[in-house]
């Protein structure tokens, strides 16, 4: 199996500057390129944000936070690395033309994957000339701490491009999933917007404060799905019958919740409901604060189900 030594993240805004934390805790080499003036004064100061959490997680035996260089150029980033993740700004314009302007440096076999969250691979590959060696490679942020990758490939693509994309995130500590087709958002980002979108709606009907549906996920139905997906917890919820009996019996219901559900629009007046209702929940802490709580439980949840889950 390929070793991945070498890699390029273009685009070092906060998805960049975490993939880089990811990649140097990892023993890699690491080029780094930005139009931003102070990219390199981010990414140096988010690595060294990020290296006490990498550390606790166990990631950083072969890493080296120093391990990194900044080019002048796209161009000198990518040049004789293996692996690039891509991370600028989503707007076909801007990567089309990245895309033009590394291709004829790459190495024959570099592979480039997008960390596009909105953008389709059909619609990326019209900025190459040859496009065999591009995928998706999507995180969820931030990528140095949420395992998640999904990647995406299509008849385009070249053979053992997406099986050497699966190593290479292996090699780093990713949880990857492949998608069998092109859809707006992907997978996990849907999943996330069906729950948000009908969280708005109980919010905008009255149902319940921001805070109130907040912690009905993560007390409720969110200790379940850090565990497993919802299709196999229920499967597990009716017993021996499984998955076959949980719809027998509770398929009436969740017509009639489905049929029940809203479709709320983000009007300015509804964001800024939902952003009060947000500042009321924080209770006085500052973006920071609630940052570090976020990162200090995820890394404890997954140092408490790494062991169970090689298992």
């Amino acid at each position: 199996m390929q070793k991945f030594e070498t890699a390029a993240v273009l685009g070092a805004g906060v998805i960049g500057a975490s993939w880089t934390a990811l990649f140097l805790a990892n023993g890699l080499k690491v080029n780094v390129y930005d139009v931003a003036q102070d990219a390199e004064r981010f990414v140096r100061d988010y690595v060294e944000r990020a290296w006490p959490t990498l550390e606790a997680l166990g990631l950083t035996a072969n890493g080296n936070p120093g391990n990194v260089s900044f080019g002048s150029s796209a161009v000198e980033a990518v040049r004789n690395v293996q692996f690039v993740q891509e991370n600028v700004p989503e707007r076909l314009d801007i990567k089309h033309a990245l895309f033009a302007e590394i291709e004829p440096d790459l190495a024959p076999e570099a592979i480039v994957s997008s960390s596009a969250s909105g953008l389709m691979v059909s619609e990326m590959q019209k900025g190459w000339r040859d496009p065999s060696r591009l995928l998706l490679g999507h995180p969820f942020n931030p990528p140095h701490l949420i395992p998640l990758v999904e990647l995406l490939v299509n008849d385009k693509t070249a053979d053992g491009v997406l099986e050497a994309a699966e190593a290479f995130y292996a090699q780093v500590g990713k949880v990857t999933i492949r998608l069998h087709k092109e859809v707006p958002g992907h997978v996990a980002n849907r999943l996330q917007a069906a729950l948000w979108r009908e969280a708005i709606h109980l919010i905008d009907s009255g149902v319940a404060s921001v805070e109130d549906v907040d912690k009905a996920v993560w007390a409720g139905p969110g200790l379940r799905w850090a565990a497993f997906g919802p299709t196999m917890l229920f499967n597990l919820a009716a017993g021996p019958g499984g998955l076959g009996e949980f719809c027998n019996r509770y398929g009436d219901s969740f017509h009639r919740w489905w049929d029940d559900l809203g479709s709320p629009r983000l009007t300015p007046e509804l964001a800024g409901k939902l952003a009060d209702g947000v500042s009321e929940a924080t209770h006085g802490r500052d973006l920071k604060s609630v940052s570090s709580s976020r990162d200090a439980m995820i890394v404890a949840m997954l140092k408490g189900t790494r062991d169970l889950r090689e298992s």
